[in-house]
Parts: structure tokens; sequence; C-alpha cells
């Protein structure tokens, strides 16, 4: 998963990011508001987690331009501020769920999960697709009882498929998204290419996957 974090505190943001990196998410920082907007204009994110008090304006602002936008982005206001109107204004706005600095990072973590797992329309800490299922905290993947071993990139890659069936997902999008904003996109690259190949021999040993489709020139598909 890919968490954009606004937050000016530059201790706070590199306790947050390297906590949910350590749990297996993608971490970009923003520290003011025009560096929020242009990371969410640059990449899609599952998630942002977003200060109020910054330095160049509201926070607030930032979230009124990230859902005039229609993005699905989960947002989790984070806040020194406690005042119900702060929260009832936040929810209002199209904030997910709002947190009151300070806060228990394993607080933070479930909340995350849980704002993630309703913005994809999922309950419980599984997804299936054609009787392959994905268990999302662990890591694993099995078919019918058997247990497929996957990469981290392989799995992470399966499971953005799958969250994002019937949609054609761009080999730029994938890296953005496995990667992070850390890796240059050398368009003669065929590292996903890669990872794909092997993430299908595997599955395809357990039974065949014509519904993992390759989109000539662009990406690839996962239809359901």
């Amino acid at each position: 998963m890919n968490i954009l974090i606004v937050e000016d505190n530059q201790e706070l943001a590199n306790e947050v990011r390297d906590f949910l990196s350590r749990n297996g998410y993608l971490c970009t920082l923003a520290k003011n508001c025009e560096q929020a907007l242009d990371a969410f204009a640059g990449t899609d994110y599952d998630a942002m987690l977003l200060d109020l008090g910054l330095p160049d304006g509201d926070g607030f602002e930032v979230l009124k331009e990230v859902r005039k936008s229609k993005s699905k982005i989960a947002v989790i206001v984070i806040t020194a501020r406690g005042e119900i109107d702060d929260r009832v204004n936040g929810l209002e706005l199209g904030a997910d769920d709002y947190l009151t600095k300070p806060f228990a990072l394993t607080e933070l973590n479930a909340r995350l999960f849980a704002v993630i797992r309703r913005l994809h329309g999922f309950v419980l800490n599984e997804l299936e697709i054609h009787g392959f299922k994905l268990q999302l905290q662990d890591y694993k993947v099995s078919y019918q009882g058997n247990t497929i071993s996957l990469t981290k990139k392989e799995f992470d890659i399966f499971q953005y498929l799958v969250l994002n069936k019937n949609r054609v997902i761009t080999r730029l999008q994938l890296t953005e998204h496995i990667w992070g904003d850390v890796l240059e996109l050398n368009s003669d690259s065929n590292f996903i290419d890669v990872h794909v190949r092997n993430l299908r021999k595997k599955l395809d040993k357990f039974v065949s996957i014509p519904w993992f489709e390759t989109v000539r020139n662009v990406g690839y598909c996962i239809n359901s």
C-alpha cells in the first residue's frame, strides 16, 4: 500500500514513516500543502495521513482539493486540534477518520488498515479471486488450501491488481505503487514484466489464469 504522509514535524513524520515501512507500507513525505498536492497529483496513493497545521496553509484546503479530484484515496486527519468542530468539519469535507495527537503508532496502523479495507470493500483480512486467497497482513497466497510461495514484490503486484480488478493498471502505476518514487522508470526496463512473469508461472501451476491479462504496450488487468 502506498501512503502519503503530510506532516511538517520532521521528527514525527520520520517516526511514522519508519514504523509504517516496517509494516509493509510504501511511504512518501510532504511537509506542506504545496508538496502534498504536488505529490498527490503525480502518484496514485491508497491513503493520506494529513496534518492540519501546515506552514503554508490549512490541511483542510488539501482535503478539499483531494475530494474535488474524485479520488478514492483514504484520508486520516492527524492533528493536535481536538475540538469537536474541527472533527466534524474534517469528516464533512470527506475525511475517513480523525486521530488526535499524541497517538500510539499501533492505533494509527489499525485505523489505517481499517479505512483501506472499507475503501476497497472488503471486511476481513483476506481477498479472493478465482479461488486464490490473499491474506493481506500475513503476505500469504493460497489455492484450495495449498500455500503459494511468492516474493514480497510478487505479492504486492498481485494484491494491487486484485484490488483494482477489471481496471487496466499501467507499468508506471505498478512501479510507483511497488517501489514508490525512489526508482526512476526506464522505458527500456522490463523489471515489472519479470516480476509479473514469475508471478504468473507460480499461479499457473495450480490453475489456468486467462483472467490475468496483459494489455499490450500498456500494462496488466485482472478480470473478475
